[in-house]
Protein backbone atom coordinates (compact mmCIF):
# COMPACT_ATOMS: atom_id res chain seq x y z
CA UNK A 1 0.00 0.00 0.00
CA UNK A 2 1.32 3.18 -1.39
CA UNK A 3 1.86 5.91 1.85
CA UNK A 4 -0.01 9.06 1.11
CA UNK A 5 1.35 12.59 0.98
CA UNK A 6 0.03 13.76 3.88
CA UNK A 7 1.64 10.84 5.50
CA UNK A 8 5.26 11.32 3.77
CA UNK A 9 4.51 15.40 5.73
CA UNK A 10 3.66 13.67 9.17
CA UNK A 11 6.66 11.78 8.59
CA UNK A 12 8.82 14.86 7.20
CA UNK A 13 7.61 16.71 10.24
CA UNK A 14 8.46 14.24 12.99
CA UNK A 15 11.98 13.70 11.42
CA UNK A 16 12.80 17.31 11.37
CA UNK A 17 11.62 17.54 15.03
CA UNK A 18 13.95 15.11 16.33
CA UNK A 19 16.72 16.15 14.22
CA UNK A 20 16.39 19.74 15.06
CA UNK A 21 17.04 18.40 19.11
CA UNK A 22 19.62 16.20 17.66
CA UNK A 23 23.11 17.50 18.07
CA UNK A 24 25.26 14.15 16.69
CA UNK A 25 24.25 11.80 13.96
CA UNK A 26 26.08 9.18 12.44
CA UNK A 27 25.24 7.98 8.81
CA UNK A 28 25.32 4.43 7.26
CA UNK A 29 24.79 2.22 4.72
CA UNK A 30 23.41 -1.50 4.89
CA UNK A 31 23.08 -3.97 2.77
CA UNK A 32 21.02 -7.64 3.43
CA UNK A 33 20.67 -6.82 6.96
CA UNK A 34 17.92 -9.24 8.70
CA UNK A 35 15.05 -8.04 11.11
CA UNK A 36 17.06 -9.37 13.10
CA UNK A 37 19.95 -7.55 13.15
CA UNK A 38 18.00 -4.70 12.42
CA UNK A 39 16.25 -5.33 16.09
CA UNK A 40 19.55 -5.38 17.30
CA UNK A 41 20.85 -2.56 16.10
CA UNK A 42 17.97 -0.57 17.41
CA UNK A 43 18.17 -1.66 20.59
CA UNK A 44 22.14 -0.96 20.34
CA UNK A 45 21.06 2.56 19.44
CA UNK A 46 18.30 2.91 22.23
CA UNK A 47 20.52 1.81 24.72
CA UNK A 48 23.11 4.22 23.95
CA UNK A 49 20.12 6.93 24.42
CA UNK A 50 19.78 7.47 20.53
CA UNK A 51 17.41 7.06 18.11
CA UNK A 52 17.78 5.15 14.17
CA UNK A 53 15.49 5.55 11.26
CA UNK A 54 16.09 4.36 7.64
CA UNK A 55 15.43 7.34 6.12
CA UNK A 56 14.77 8.22 1.93
CA UNK A 57 18.20 10.52 0.91
CA UNK A 58 15.87 13.27 -0.36
CA UNK A 59 13.72 13.07 3.18
CA UNK A 60 16.53 13.58 4.87
CA UNK A 61 17.94 16.64 3.08
CA UNK A 62 14.45 18.05 3.83
CA UNK A 63 14.22 17.17 6.96
CA UNK A 64 17.44 18.21 8.30
CA UNK A 65 17.58 22.05 6.60
CA UNK A 66 18.65 24.51 9.63
CA UNK A 67 19.66 21.84 12.01
CA UNK A 68 23.02 21.28 13.68
CA UNK A 69 23.24 17.67 11.55
CA UNK A 70 22.38 19.22 7.75
CA UNK A 71 25.71 18.90 6.97
CA UNK A 72 25.82 14.66 7.32
CA UNK A 73 22.21 14.26 5.73
CA UNK A 74 23.25 16.71 2.44
CA UNK A 75 23.67 14.51 -0.87
CA UNK A 76 23.38 11.00 0.06
CA UNK A 77 24.00 8.43 -2.13
CA UNK A 78 22.27 5.09 -2.11
CA UNK A 79 20.34 3.25 0.99
CA UNK A 80 21.13 5.45 4.04
CA UNK A 81 20.22 5.15 7.82
CA UNK A 82 21.36 7.72 10.67
CA UNK A 83 21.44 6.93 14.09
CA UNK A 84 20.76 10.44 16.07
CA UNK A 85 21.09 11.45 19.37
CA UNK A 86 21.50 14.61 21.47
CA UNK A 87 23.12 13.00 24.26
CA UNK A 88 26.97 11.84 24.46
CA UNK A 89 27.90 11.24 20.85
CA UNK A 90 30.87 9.12 22.35
CA UNK A 91 28.03 6.88 23.15
CA UNK A 92 26.51 6.35 20.33
CA UNK A 93 29.52 5.60 18.38
CA UNK A 94 30.88 3.44 20.68
CA UNK A 95 27.42 1.47 20.30
CA UNK A 96 27.86 1.23 16.63
CA UNK A 97 30.92 0.65 16.15
CA UNK A 98 30.72 -2.66 18.67
CA UNK A 99 27.46 -3.41 16.99
CA UNK A 100 28.88 -3.49 13.14
CA UNK A 101 32.28 -5.23 14.13
CA UNK A 102 29.87 -8.05 14.76
CA UNK A 103 28.01 -7.42 11.42
CA UNK A 104 29.40 -6.68 8.39
CA UNK A 105 26.09 -5.83 6.98
CA UNK A 106 26.42 -2.61 7.81
CA UNK A 107 28.62 -0.01 7.40
CA UNK A 108 29.39 4.00 8.25
CA UNK A 109 29.05 6.68 5.97
CA UNK A 110 30.19 9.69 7.99
CA UNK A 111 28.70 11.84 10.90
CA UNK A 112 28.69 14.83 12.49
CA UNK A 113 29.38 15.51 16.00
CA UNK A 114 28.06 19.38 17.28
CA UNK A 115 28.49 20.76 13.74
CA UNK A 116 31.17 19.41 12.36
CA UNK A 117 31.32 16.75 9.94
CA UNK A 118 33.86 13.69 10.61
CA UNK A 119 34.92 11.06 8.64
CA UNK A 120 35.00 7.06 9.60
CA UNK A 121 37.95 6.72 10.68
CA UNK A 122 36.97 9.65 13.29
CA UNK A 123 34.17 7.62 13.86
CA UNK A 124 36.08 5.20 15.09
CA UNK A 125 38.55 7.51 16.81
CA UNK A 126 35.25 8.91 18.81
CA UNK A 127 34.57 5.03 19.81
CA UNK A 128 37.74 4.88 21.29
CA UNK A 129 37.45 7.99 23.83
CA UNK A 130 36.12 7.46 27.30
CA UNK A 131 32.56 8.39 28.01
CA UNK A 132 31.33 11.60 29.87
CA UNK A 133 30.31 9.65 32.86
CA UNK A 134 33.82 8.24 32.75
CA UNK A 135 36.32 11.54 32.00
CA UNK A 136 33.68 13.65 34.74
CA UNK A 137 34.74 10.19 37.43
CA UNK A 138 38.37 11.13 36.52
CA UNK A 139 38.08 14.44 36.63
CA UNK A 140 36.65 14.54 40.42
CA UNK A 141 39.38 11.90 41.17
CA UNK A 142 42.07 14.18 40.14
CA UNK A 143 40.02 17.25 41.88
CA UNK A 144 39.73 15.14 45.21
CA UNK A 145 43.21 13.62 45.33
CA UNK A 146 45.22 16.61 46.76
CA UNK A 147 42.82 17.40 49.43
CA UNK A 148 42.74 13.81 50.53
CA UNK A 149 46.53 13.48 50.64
CA UNK A 150 46.85 16.62 52.35
CA UNK A 151 44.36 15.58 55.31
CA UNK A 152 46.54 12.29 55.23
CA UNK A 153 49.55 13.84 55.44
CA UNK A 154 47.22 16.32 58.30
CA UNK A 155 46.37 13.23 60.71
CA UNK A 156 49.86 11.31 59.97
CA UNK A 157 51.40 13.24 62.47
CA UNK A 158 48.93 12.95 64.98
CA UNK A 159 49.01 9.23 64.26
CA UNK A 160 52.40 9.11 64.21
CA UNK A 161 52.49 10.47 68.08
CA UNK A 162 49.94 8.08 69.15
CA UNK A 163 51.82 5.03 68.22
CA UNK A 164 55.00 5.97 69.44
CA UNK A 165 53.30 7.00 72.89
CA UNK A 166 51.73 3.32 72.48
CA UNK A 167 55.28 1.71 71.93
CA UNK A 168 56.44 3.56 75.01
CA UNK A 169 53.40 2.53 77.09
CA UNK A 170 53.66 -1.15 76.20
CA UNK A 171 57.60 -1.12 76.76
CA UNK A 172 57.03 0.59 80.11
CA UNK A 173 59.37 3.48 79.66
CA UNK A 174 56.86 6.03 81.67
CA UNK A 175 57.64 4.64 84.57
CA UNK A 176 54.31 3.40 86.03
CA UNK A 177 52.54 -0.02 85.79
CA UNK A 178 51.29 -0.87 81.94
CA UNK A 179 47.33 -0.07 81.74
CA UNK A 180 45.55 -2.86 79.98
Amino acid sequence: MAITKAKKIEKLGQLAADLEKSTTAIVGTFAKLTVSQDFELRKVVRKAGGNYRVVKNKLAALASKGTQVEAALQGLKGVSSVAYTNGDPVDLAKGLSKWVSDNAEFTFKLAIVDGKVITVEEIKALAALPSKDELYAKLLFLIQAPAQRLATVINASGRDLAVVINQAVEQQKFGGEATA
